[in-house]
């Protein structure tokens, strides 16, 4: 009899172990959810391909906008208006002396020596340098200082001067302690600025037309 006993629970015991055997093998791996299952708010799992579709959209579609460089931008924004306008005569198009233009601003704002001083109702600037600066100096200042004469707020006036350009501008009311503040806080830089007529001056210059006052 004991040894009918003994058969029996050998038997019970080896289904039991290779019951185990087969759940465990069978068994879902910790942590990586099921094809139905969704991940923690509510997002379904992305698939290896999915994710590479993504990358491949933004890649095509989020390309960056920034030129990388303030005068090639300047150039690629006149020439998007040039194509968008049906009237641009391209035969008379001057995008170098535009290019040149803009270089002669780049040497007349970063590399040119300003020495300025108060006079009475403004101030008085000797804008200086030597090689490419000096002419861009005397390229931009001459003719910038007749577009800031023409203004309601400012007289202007130029010489010239060993190595550059003497500015003189005054406000328009010399007893205007207010005008005059705002001149001198200015300073050569803000002068340099004002006015609104530098984008139109550019686009004139692309489209190869001469003005009386052209930078």
């Amino acid at each position: 009899m004991w040894r009918v006993v003994l058969i029996t629970l050998g038997v019970v015991l080896s289904a039991a172990l290779v019951a185990h055997t087969v759940l465990a093998q069978s068994a879902p791996m910790p942590h990586q959810p099921m094809p139905h299952e969704s991940m923690p708010g509510g997002q379904m799992p992305m698939s290896h391909g999915a994710m590479h579709g993504m990358k491949q959209g933004m890649a095509s579609t989020g390309a960056p906008t920034m030129p990388g460089q303030d005068a090639f931008g300047a150039i690629a924004e006149v020439i998007q208006m040039l194509d968008a306008d049906p009237s641009t005569d391209w035969s008379t198009v001057d995008l170098e002396h535009l290019r040149q233009h803009l270089i002669d601003m780049n040497e007349v704002v970063l590399r040119s020596h300003v020495k300025q001083s108060e006079v009475p109702g403004g101030l008085v600037m000797d804008v200086t340098g030597t090689g490419r600066t000096e002419q861009a100096i005397r390229a931009m200042l001459v003719p910038h200082a007749a577009e800031l004469d023409q203004m309601p707020a400012f007289t202007a006036k130029t010489e010239l001067i060993s190595g550059g350009v003497r500015l003189t501008v005054t406000a328009k009311g010399p007893d205007d302690a207010k005008a005059v503040a705002r001149l001198r806080g200015l300073g050569f830089i803000g002068l340099l600025t004002a006015g609104a007529h530098h984008g139109s001056h550019h686009l004139a210059m692309a489209k190869g037309k001469t003005f009386a006052h052209s930078h």
